[in-house]
């Protein structure tokens, strides 16, 4: 028997940023395209066996995620990333496109983010975005598939009213979405620039460090 927790169904609301931690700076998510597909393998494979299990339902050897990434289609499907000072992937985001039906249009939502910076509302962060692409794309519902004791997705699905189904230790969350509208596109464009202004940022900042490494043992030599 399934235990069903029903919400009030509202448009999700995309916010300029999300409450972190005081000192840290709001995590920003960039689209991510095939050229991240090395980062993308290497996020997955830092993954543990249960962080592996809460994303992907079961225990994955490498050679599997090696092949999921590999087949990931950026032209169907849409894949969100949060970069790190290191320009490593902290949190990732994946939004698949499922079969239309009718009028309705559902899009399955999948996150990650590594052990050592949870706590940020980074997978929060990743579910705004994924949600308000999702309007833009004219997506009807927006659908998660989670083990129920993956707090991480379960505090994400709770927090944004969607509605969940239970059973068998497993959750199914969906949130109607309300229309795109002006507002809708015009804050998905600002946050898109934001987070690739950011990422520009941070690569600039981490050329610099090298060059300093580099030109450092020459100068005290000297």
């Amino acid at each position: 028997m399934n235990l069903l927790i029903t919400r009030p169904a509202e448009p999700i609301v995309a916010h300029d940023h999300v409450s972190l931690p005081a000192g840290r700076a709001p995590a920003l998510v960039r689209e991510l395209t095939a050229v991240d597909r090395e980062r993308l393998l290497a996020h997955f494979l830092a993954l543990d066996e249960d962080d592996r299990l809460l994303r992907f339902g079961q225990i994955v050897p490498d050679h599997v995620i090696e092949n999921y990434v590999r087949a990931i289609d950026f032209k169907r499907d849409t894949v969100f990333g949060v970069f790190d000072d290191q320009l490593q992937l902290a949190g990732v985001g994946h939004l698949a496109y499922l079969a239309a039906e009718g009028d309705k249009r559902t899009a399955e939502f999948g996150v990650s983010v590594l052990e050592s910076v949870r706590g940020q509302g980074i997978g929060s962060k990743l579910f705004e975005r994924a949600a308000i692409r999702s309007r833009n794309t004219h997506v009807t519902s927006l659908y998660m598939h989670c083990l129920s004791r993956n707090s991480t997705m379960m505090h994400i699905a709770k927090k944004a009213g969607m509605k969940i189904e239970y059973a068998y230790g497993e959750a199914d969350a969906y949130l109607t979405l309300a229309p795109a509208d002006q507002t809708s596109i015009i804050t998905e464009m600002l946050q898109e620039q934001a987070a690739v202004f950011d990422y520009a940022l941070k690569r600039q900042a981490r050329r610099t460090s090298r060059l300093l490494e580099t030109f450092m043992p020459t100068a005290a030599a000297a």
